[in-house]
């Protein structure tokens, strides 16, 4: 019998052979579309912000649907709300809440950013959906978008029962977003201790912030990220951090001691696109979670960029299609 590894990753989802038509075209649509666009750091983070809002970047201005409500909900600080976004199921009852952390670099997007996505969780995973708005940097570096997501978890816990009728089940969130629910969950461990989520929904996650892994560096295609731009945003989210001090495991959780919490953490769905920058982060957590002795699904969806799965409903290429029949599924199982 074959000696076997102990470790396998299904290596051709990552061969370019199998990357299928359609993806390459979208793709190369995508990176043409991006060609020559400013970038956010050359405008200033506000500037850049009002510009997307406006239709005035390469990607398109966000779309809010009907059924959104734009609620605000308490913060540590006195006197401070925070605005959430929240979706409910348009057509029967739910069967919980899904604490829901948007991506962009923690400078860019809101809350308001991906209506189309949010509406996917409400309707097909039966879910009362709250996206948190917290604060964003360089205005607001760390703690503070850590914070605000932090007193939405920790509000919720506490009340999601008395406001929608169901208790938080899911978290999870994309890029940023995969990052800070990351560490939501690993506070609200220690804060609520006898708290459990159903499961983690991380998507195409950063979770090394004292420096960027092998990927980023060989990354050669300019396709959403490359290696300046998230040098950017890693820097105005830690400003003034050393990497030693990166590597506190509230800002990198990859550094957070999981063994010590063998087989207490909740399941965890990672996903990534095989042409994703941070392709690296997300393997490297996927399998540090797993080896801690806690249950992770790592998908890997071939020719995928950063950020496919919220180019819904305009993009229907297969990855898009089968990332979300594998949350939806995820979800499903644990509820």
């Amino acid at each position: 019998m074959p000696l076997k590894s102990d470790l396998s990753v299904a290596g051709e989802k990552l061969d370019p052979k199998n990357i299928s038509q359609a993806t390459h075209e979208f793709n190369d649509n995508l990176i043409k579309i991006m060609e020559g666009g400013p970038k956010w750091y050359d405008v200033g983070a506000e500037k850049y912000r009002r510009m997307r809002e406006a239709g005035e970047t390469p990607l398109p201005a966000p779309v809010l649907l009907e059924g959104g409500k734009n609620i605000t909900l308490p913060s540590r600080d006195q006197g401070r709300k925070i605005p959430c976004r929240v979706f409910e199921p348009s057509d029967g009852k739910a069967k919980g809440v899904f604490l829901h952390i948007h991506g962009g670099g923690w400078v860019l997007q809101s809350e308001r950013a991906q209506d189309p996505y949010l509406k996917f969780l409400a309707d097909t995973c039966r879910m009362v959906v709250v996206s948190v708005g917290y604060r964003l940097a360089p205005e607001h570096p760390y703690p503070a978008p850590n914070e605000d997501c932090y007193d939405i978890g920790e509000y919720l816990i506490d009340n999601a029962e008395k406001d929608y009728g169901v208790p938080l089940l899911f978290l999870g969130g994309e890029s940023a977003g995969g990052h800070l629910s990351a560490v939501t969950c690993l506070h609200l461990f220690k804060s609520r201790p006898k708290f459990a989520f159903k499961g983690l929904v991380l998507n195409y996650g950063v979770y090394d912030l004292s420096g960027l892994l092998p990927q980023a560096y060989n990354f050669k295609l300019p396709l959403v990220l490359d290696f300046e731009i998230m040098s950017k945003f890693i820097e105005a989210y830690a400003a003034g951090k050393s990497i030693e001090e990166r590597r506190d495991p509230d800002i990198s959780p990859f550094f957070a001691d999981l063994a010590s919490l063998r087989g207490k953490l909740p399941p965890a769905l990672f996903t990534v696109g095989g042409q994703d920058l941070l392709l690296d982060d997300t393997v490297m957590m996927a399998t540090k979670w797993m080896m801690s002795g806690n249950e992770g699904i790592m998908k890997i969806y071939p020719g995928a960029p950063h950020g496919f799965t919220l180019f819904l409903p305009s993009v229907k290429t297969e990855t898009v299609k089968e990332a979300m029949d594998d949350i939806e599924t995820f979800v499903g199982e644990r509820c």
